[in-house]
């Protein structure tokens, strides 16, 4: 298993986000790569099928459901609708679902 976290210079919400997945992984007991991607324009958002900052896939595909689908490639900050509110941060219940599948 694989585990990317893309994001652009100065992200405000990298670090939470990378302190999320070493957590879930970690209490998971899985030993999988983590890697960090910087986006560093658009041009290369585009061609990463970046949905904005932090963007996490597991195995290539976003974490968050329906993501899949949109098609808006942007070098911006991503804002996540959870069942908790917006958050700058994916659901932790998305990256759990991820890692088990």
């Amino acid at each position: 298993m694989k585990i990317e976290i893309l994001t652009f210079d100065g992200c405000p919400n990298a670090r939470s986000t990378r302190e999320l997945v070493e957590r879930v992984v970690a209490e998971a007991g899985f030993s999988v790569e983590v890697l960090d991607i910087a986006v560093p324009d658009p041009e290369a958002a585009e061609r990463m099928r970046f949905l904005g900052s932090p963007t996490v896939r597991v195995d290539g595909r976003d974490i968050e459901p329906g993501a899949d689908e949109r098609t808006e490639y942007v070098l911006a900050c991503r804002i996540y609708r959870t069942e908790h509110g917006v958050a700058g941060v994916p659901d932790e219940a998305w990256l759990r679902s991820a890692i088990a599948a």
